[in-house]
């Protein structure tokens, strides 16, 4: 297993591709971030959610194709 990531629920395709990779996906929520390895979001507000939990990297998925977004985990 790759690691535990949170997608915001906007992202389901990118959700099941980062499956196939290995990745354990969890739906992002409130409730259910702690022991998440990272968490990726569509373009909400990057920096207040980076503020709140300044242990858990945050990656604006954004304009960035698959491979971006799995070279960034690859750097969490």
């Amino acid at each position: 297993m790759q690691g535990i990531i949170a997608v915001e629920k906007t992202l389901s395709i990118l959700a099941d591709m980062l499956e196939t990779k290995g990745y354990e996906v969890v739906d992002l929520s409130e409730s259910n971030i702690s022991g998440v390895d990272a968490i990726i979001v569509g373009g909400t507000d990057v920096n207040a959610m980076q503020d709140s939990l300044t242990d858990v990297p945050v990656i604006n998925a954004a304009d960035k194709t698959f491979n971006e977004i799995i070279e960034e985990l690859g750097r969490v």
